[in-house]
């Protein structure tokens, strides 16, 4: 007999019929307290060797409905491996045809990040001699909100090093993010390597790997328990409605904050990219500059990443206050970014098999972290 299950961490799919595997009808279930809908993650089991049509049917109301163009679905027998198949969007309705070979498969937007995965990475972080662990507080629905803080032991807070601050999945459904940021920790973990070296002679590196716990767990695209998209609660964040941006907002008041590099994924543009705070009012030529510099040595360093492409910068005047960036060099006058990957593939350097993958979310982290050290011993532009 098919089934479809999606009662696990992060599952999210709801199934209108499965009694034919030439004909099964799913949806994708709203965020709590949203109309924000588009992750989707899901079990069919008992349908091995048959030739199953799957159509999700609500595609056209999606948050991002261009995400689902040209989107190739990911797929694992293992939920270790997980490989791309082609879908097709008609009418709204996002469908793929698929011959399970074996009795379990799981679909998803992208590849997972479990809570027991980031609990994981937690745990082995604060294990390091040069890493601590903080726990901010809790979410609304009582998970811990984690940040680790690596620093050589005899760098202080409010000494002559940089106070850097990364933090991700603002977006729960955004797994890219977290993908990076375990990358971020491997890296920065190993005291022996040349770049970790060199960036914590410079900088106390302040990390968030994942801002919204509670979405995380229920499945959500965008929002919080509370239906709230964080990335929308930087101006006045509150305990009640958005504890996490609270939490956070209140650890960088406490250490400064002299550079910020906040980590998402687009559904719809096929690039890695960055977005600065052009919209500020302050917005000038030297801030500019440290913007230019940072992305474009970026792009020298990994062929992923490129600077053609990504969201138009906003006028000068017209920031949005109430994202994490534009509030953080608002309030702190410093270097702030966001980083965009793809659900989907780059167009320049794609991937048949993988398209946008964990293994290379975690190598644009490495480079990331190197661009970040270039910007802060640079004699021109710096964080």
């Amino acid at each position: 007999m098919i089934e479809i299950n999606q009662d696990f961490d992060a599952g999210n799919i709801e199934v209108v019929s499965c009694n034919d595997p030439a004909d099964i009808r799913l949806q994708i279930r709203q965020d709590a307290q949203s109309d924000f809908y588009q992750w989707f993650y899901f079990q069919l089991s008992g349908a091995r060797h048959s030739h199953c049509t799957i159509r999700i049917l609500n595609g056209k109301g999606a948050a991002y409905p261009d995400g689902f163009n040209n989107y190739r679905v990911l797929y694992s027998y293992d939920q270790e491996e997980w490989l791309r198949h082609d879908t097709q969007l008609q009418d709204g309705v996002l469908a793929f045809k698929f011959t399970p070979e074996a009795d379990s498969v799981y679909f998803a937007y992208f590849v997972p990040y479990s809570m027991d995965r980031h609990q994981s990475l937690i745990d082995a972080a604060a294990q390091a001699p040069h890493c601590s662990h903080q726990l901010l507080g809790q979410s609304l629905d009582g998970q811990n909100l984690d940040l680790l803080v690596l620093a050589e032991p005899s760098a202080e807070t409010g000494s002559a090093r940089k106070n850097c601050w990364i933090i991700a999945r603002q977006h729960p459904g955004e797994t890219m993010a977290e993908w990076w940021m375990e990358g971020c920790i491997e890296k920065l973990l190993d005291r022996g390597d040349a770049l970790t070296k060199s960036l914590l002679k410079k900088c106390i590196i302040y990390l968030v790997p994942n801002m919204n716990p509670d979405g995380s767990r229920r499945g959500h695209l965008r929002t919080n328990a509370r239906g709230r998209n964080l990335n929308r609660e930087w101006a006045e964040p509150s305990m009640e409605f958005s504890p996490e941006v609270y939490l956070v907002k209140k650890a960088m008041a406490a250490s400064g904050v002299d550079f910020l590099l906040d980590v998402h994924g687009d559904e719809s543009l096929p690039y890695c990219f960055i977005a600065g705070t052009e919209g500020l009012n302050d917005w000038n030529e030297s801030r500019q500059a440290q913007l230019d510099f940072y992305r474009h040595t970026l792009a020298e360093l990994n062929a992923d990443f490129q600077t053609q492409k990504g969201y138009p910068p906003k006028p000068r005047g017209s920031a949005n206050l109430s994202m994490s960036t534009a509030q953080t060099a608002h309030h702190y006058g410093c270097l702030a970014m966001t980083l965009e990957m793809p659900f989907k593939d780059t167009t320049a350097t794609p991937d048949e098999k993988y398209g946008w993958s964990t293994a290379r979310s975690k190598r644009l982290a490495h480079s990331c972290l190197e661009a970040m050290n270039h910007s802060l011993e640079s004699e021109g532009p710096s964080a």
